[in-house]
């Protein structure tokens, strides 16, 4: 706010906070059934245009004071977010603001923090503005959710902006807000700045360390797996006056299992006992550790010393038991743990009988998946939208596609939100039948539901065209991939080359790696580049172009002088890990696309000679090798 000798806005473009708000709604619990009529006759225009041109509606709101709806509204959206439905709390907002009433910067802090806690992080800028233009003068608390938004994004640079301005405003730092800024130099990978930052809070006096700012440091320390420091922190906590914790204790422990050192871990919290009484997350995290390295043994060990030593585990510990026999295809030890809860008393969750669907999916036993489903549901348990998503992989796994696309209307009607992984284990289903025109209306579902796609969608996307031998289109959509704000890498790059490969095109193969190459070099690539080239038989021709309008759009036919071999050889498989392939490796490191970079298909030429001879020679060695593996 310039009036107030602040300027907040880190980014002038005003994005819409509220994507697809009208869906939101039908989630949303209002106090009456005139609120909700009232959300139902609305435009989704509120938040895109600055509150500055939108005069409240309101009569108290238009004088400047919080109504009564206002502050109702609010605590209710706090009430939403405690009970972990910040989604719906973001909704709640909407139509606050399509009623015609004027949020108060509680009520904005509040929205902050839901969308925080939705990791929509990129509304944030939109959201500052929205503050700013509305006149609202930030407080601490306001600061203080901002800089928090910011370290959860890992956007640590904006959030010491924001520190900075605080400061600058006059608003008093806290020993909150040093704990944000701890944590979020931690999740960048950055310790030694959480360390300066902790180093400063002692030498400006004006915000003390607390017990949870020394765990967060020493957190920071042991992420990055350095022991030494986080042990130098204790030890100046206990100098502070400060004793370490269970939550101090369970940190370190979690340091060593992470390092396959679960026995030190284990002997960690065995003299933590002297001291302090261990709580179930410190025991989860022994058996996880164990679970982790494949001990099973030591790990059911330690679930039945819990018992042994008063501590009941919980259904956290059990699943991750269970998951650990899952993994080492141990299922008479799954049975024996289910027993043991049975036993104890400790009821399933949707975690449990997720695992076990997950390890009937992978196998594309979708009969014994259903059976799990059909229990859990049978219990009470209500699936959620992981439990589709398990669900969605298994059909794809069995070739069916159709069944795990029907599964987004089943969540529609039940109020569950697919994500991104959802759509993506669809999408990919489709590309491994060759079906890329439904594969492209699945990716517009989930563009109009406002779920962003990821590396995966566009690799997913990329490999699909390359099974039906448009590789002009695989390489448009790393344009769209710049579009929608995800950076290609090399992986995209060889997807591209090789679907130019697996149609003859080697020249084309190695422009598209050349890219790469010359990007690594801190070269600037003529990523314009085009050109007509001469075919064996003297024809000239070009790829089909298609402009971004329709770059998402599969031609029904192609021009008569280029023929397209259907032989396929690729295959889907998904396993929990992340995207890879096992085709020959091409290319160097990996190699980010600068925000200048701008993606056109080279016009190529195909001749039914060129391609007659490689169908029948190398070029089908080359399709019957490709085996893409797409892992969740």
């Amino acid at each position: 706010m310039v009036e107030y000798g602040i300027q907040l806005a880190l980014d002038t473009t005003n994005k819409d906070v509220r994507m697809h708000s009208t869906k939101r709604k039908e989630m949303v619990g209002f106090s009456s059934k005139q609120d909700q009529h009232k959300c139902d006759d609305i435009s989704q225009s509120s938040l895109n245009s600055s509150n500055s041109q939108i005069r409240p509606r309101c009569p108290i709101c238009a004088r400047g004071h919080s109504c009564q709806t206002v502050r109702s509204r609010t605590k209710r959206m706090g009430t939403l977010i405690d009970q972990k439905k910040p989604y719906q709390a973001q909704s709640l907002f909407d139509c606050l603001i399509e009623e015609g009433h004027k949020p108060s910067l509680v009520t904005y802090t509040t929205l902050l923090t839901a969308l925080t806690d939705q990791k929509l992080f990129e509304s944030i800028p939109s959201l500052i503005s929205q503050v700013e233009q509305a006149g609202l003068k930030p407080d601490a608390i306001f600061f203080n959710a901002i800089i928090n938004a910011f370290s959860e994004a890992g956007k640590i640079s904006e959030a010491m902006n924001i520190f900075m301005k605080m400061k600058e405003s006059g608003c008093r730092t806290t020993t909150s807000t040093f704990n944000t800024l701890i944590k979020g130099y931690g999740i960048v990978g950055n310790p030694e700045e959480s360390q300066n930052l902790f180093n400063m809070m002692l030498i400006e006096g004006n915000a003390k360390p607390s017990q949870k700012t020394y765990n967060i440091l020493i957190k920071a320390w042991c992420d990055q797996q350095n022991l030494i420091e986080a042990w130098n922190v204790v030890n100046k906590m206990r100098t502070s006056g400060i004793l370490p914790d269970v939550v101090t204790y369970n940190t370190i422990a979690r340091a060593y299992t992470k390092n396959g050192e679960t026995r030190k871990a284990e002997e960690l919290i065995l003299e933590m006992q002297t001291k302090l009484r261990p709580n179930e997350r410190t025991w989860a995290i022994i058996v996880g550790g164990y679970c982790k390295e494949g001990n099973m043994k030591e790990a059911f060990r330690c679930v039945r010393q819990m018992k042994d030593i008063g501590i009941l585990p919980n259904v956290i510990v059990f699943n991750t038991l269970i998951k650990g026999f899952l993994d080492s295809g141990d299922m008479i030890g799954v049975n024996e743990v289910s027993i043991l809860m049975e036993e104890l008393g400790v009821q399933a969750d949707v975690v449990t009988y997720s695992h076990q669907m997950n390890a009937w999916s992978a196998l594309g036993l979708m009969t014994k998946c259903m059976e799990v489903f059909d229990k859990m549901v049978r219990a009470g348990v209500d699936p959620d939208s992981q439990v589709y998503s398990i669900l969605a992989k298994g059909y794809v796994r069995a070739r069916e596609p159709d069944k795990a696309e029907a599964l987004l209307l089943t969540m529609e009607k039940l109020g569950i939100r697919p994500n991104v992984v959802t759509f993506t284990t669809i999408i990919s289903g489709w590309c491994s039948a060759s079906n890329m025109e439904n594969a492209l209306r699945v990716y517009t579902r989930m563009s109009e539901a406002g779920v962003s796609p990821n590396m995966k969608t566009f690799d997913t996307l990329i490999w699909g065209y390359g099974e039906v031998k448009q590789p002009w289109k695989a390489e448009e959509l790393l344009q769209t991939m710049r579009e929608a704000g995800v950076i290609p890498k090399r992986n995209s790059f060889r997807l591209v080359a090789e679907a130019w490969r697996a149609v003859g095109l080697q020249d084309e193969a190695n422009r598209v790696l050349g890219l790469v190459e010359d990007l690594q070099a801190g070269f600037e690539p003529d990523l314009a580049y085009d050109s007509e080239a001469e075919s064996l038989e003297g024809l000239r021709g070009r790829a089909p172009r298609t402009s971004h309008s329709n770059l998402l759009q599969v031609p029904s036919a192609l021009p008569d002088h280029v023929q397209v071999a259907t032989a396929r050889g690729g295959r889907m498989v998904f396993q929990d890990a992340e995207f890879t392939s096992e085709s020959p490796q091409t290319g160097r490191t990996s190699v980010l696309l600068g925000p200048l970079c701008r993606f056109r298909v080279k016009s190529s030429i195909f001749c039914r000679k060129q391609l007659h001879m490689q169908q029948g020679g190398m070029y089908g060695q080359v399709i019957n090798s490709c085996k893409v593996v797409f892992l969740n």
